[in-house]
């Protein structure tokens, strides 16, 4: 192929021209061929519009010919990672080019472009753009030739990209089941939110938003909306900055009516004051009128680890060094709570657990999110049998399933996880895949509560609030997109009435949403909203029989 000096010049540096040929022997034994990569060359006018049926290919070098337009077609190339346009004609460009996400090179040198669509700005995952040699304006050249030059520019023209998609429609709530209209019961809702706490949230992480509208002061107002408007009784939240709590959710709330607990992770514990206010930690919201607050207990990960880590220099080296933590705040039901008016004479109110925890989020570490896990239920067993011996006292084996145990999480495990195994379950294989076969055991054995030779257990009786079919992801990035947050309950206690129901998929295809936060959505992660009804126990200690579950079509 014949190459001018303008070409050499702006010439990948590393070329990606080498191929292997098939073998005979290959071709004999019924080994498939592959290729991604395509070149088209030879003073070429039009391109034929079954090129962009092919949708395997990951590189397209089109340099060097005589092209003055690209249809809008390209976008059709979803696996592109290089895209070579230079020395062409091109005097302008789709904006369709901005939907080409998985771009790591484009090269545009030696063209005529004059203008550069906004949507360029959306390439988040460029490293290298080309587009020497052709006259555009100053300003875009000032920006290209200044330090991290690629970025910059970027940055500025996905930051003044108009945004024209719409809100998302609301998300649409399903009925499970009927409730209780001939007894006292109480009915409350509970929500589960990652707000993404805003020392998290950076371009680096989410190219894809514009820098606007990843900013705290711009995501606070969505995310206080969401909260607001969801309007639970009883609010978890995980990644909440210490600053951020106490000024700004807890004024805010105990505006319309709740008050809320909160910690740090246990790093804040070796910070200066001015330091601490940004550490992240979790949050739990009680409505006034339906609850009050017992008693409030952190759960420190790294403490527990540390005091049941003798024999084991994993508990110490993996286990020990994740500052996560969990909180949990015994409630207590008022007659605000109860859906049919103040409970009958031979009623008592009700003692609620409700716990929250962030587990540890890097896959490499499945070990620390189960352990961590099996670490919570060990702590909040023994904080429910606490606070059964104090309210009642002379209970001599107290049981841990007689209060209500409501669970929100961002435990950043997959429905197939062991953490979701022993949730469900109630138990999980010592030699679980999880654990890695590392040096676990013996400390594990020590916050077991049954000494059943093959299993590791946990007493509570939970069912989980939301199934993988009612919401196929929780949290929505252009790297992960799966369901890592989770709401679990007291299957005896408490009937899942309904809960908030997916966001509508069909907005993020046609609005070519590839992650979130997005201008529109303030976090990467969704609210959970869940409705419960709790039947009230008699004073004589009996429970009326459990009749509501009884499923119903959703509306």
């Amino acid at each position: 192929m014949p190459k001018d000096n303008k070409y050499e010049k702006y010439a990948s540096p590393n070329p990606r021209r080498a191929h292997t040929f098939m073998s005979a022997e290959d071709l004999a034994a019924g080994k498939k061929s592959s290729w991604y990569e395509l070149e088209i060359t030879g003073a070429v006018r039009n391109l034929a519009p079954d090129l962009w049926n092919l949708q395997h290919l990951t590189s397209l070098y089109l340099n060097a010919n005589n092209l003055s337009r690209i249809p809008p077609d390209i976008n059709k190339l979803t696996q592109l990672t290089y895209l070579d346009l230079s020395s062409n004609k091109l005097r302008s460009l789709p904006s369709e080019l901005g939907d080409l996400a998985h771009l790591r090179e484009l090269l545009l040198n030696h063209n005529c472009l004059r203008v550069l669509p906004y949507e360029l700005g959306k390439l988040f995952n460029l490293q290298t753009l080309g587009l020497k040699g052709n006259p555009l304006s100053q300003e875009i050249m000032n920006l290209y030739n200044s330090p991290n030059g690629t970025q910059k520019l970027l940055s500025y023209m996905l930051d003044h990209l108009v945004v024209n998609s719409t809100q998302p429609p609301s998300r649409q709530w399903v009925w499970l089941a009927n409730s209780e209209r001939n007894r006292p019961t109480a009915i409350f809702t509970v929500m589960c939110y990652n707000v993404l706490c805003d020392k998290y949230c950076t371009r680096q992480l989410y190219g894809y938003c514009p820098s606007w509208a990843l900013n705290w002061e711009y995501r606070k107002k969505g995310i206080m909306e969401e909260i607001k408007h969801c309007a639970a009784d009883i609010i978890c939240l995980q990644e909440v900055e210490t600053d951020q709590f106490y000024n700004f959710f807890l004024p805010e709330l105990k505006r319309d009516g709740y008050d809320g607990i909160f910690s740090a992770k246990s790093r804040a514990r070796t910070m200066t004051e001015s330091e601490r206010k940004y550490v992240d930690g979790c949050a739990i919201f009680y409505r006034t009128s339906k609850f009050s607050l017992l008693k409030e207990h952190l759960v420190e990960f790294n403490q527990v680890a540390m005091a049941n880590a003798e024999g084991s220099d994993d508990m110490l080296n993996r286990v020990m060094t994740k500052d996560n933590i969990g909180l949990a705040a015994m409630l207590e039901t008022k007659e605000g709570v109860f859906e049919n008016g103040a409970p009958a004479e031979n009623f008592v109110r009700q003692q609620i657990m409700v716990a929250t925890a962030h587990i540890h989020w890097d896959p490499e570490f499945c070990d620390v999110k189960l352990i961590q896990t099996m670490m919570l239920m060990w702590e909040l067993k023994h904080i429910i049998e606490e606070s059964i011996r104090s309210f009642r006292p002379g209970s001599s084996t107290p049981d841990i399933n007689s209060i209500p145990l409501i669970l929100c999480g961002d435990l950043n495990s997959l429905p197939d996880s062991g953490v979701l195994e022993f949730l469900n379950s109630g138990k999980v294989s010592r030699n679980h895949v999880d654990f890695k076969e590392r040096g676990y055991d013996d400390c594990l054995q020590r916050i077991n509560v049954s000494t059943e030779k093959d299993f590791l257990l946990h007493d509570f009786r939970l069912g989980r609030a939301y199934d993988n079919d009612i919401m196929p992801f929780t949290n929505y990035t252009f790297d992960f997109k799966g369901i890592i947050d989770y709401i679990f309950y007291s299957r005896d206690h408490l009937n899942l009435l309904g809960l908030l129901g997916p966001l509508d998929a069909d907005w993020f295809q046609q609005n070519k949403v590839v992650g979130c936060p997005h201008p529109h959505v303030p976090s990467d992660h969704f609210p959970l909203l869940v409705e419960y009804e709790m039947p009230v126990p008699r004073l004589d200690g009996s429970r009326p029989a459990n009749t509501s579950n009884t499923p119903v079509k959703n509306r």
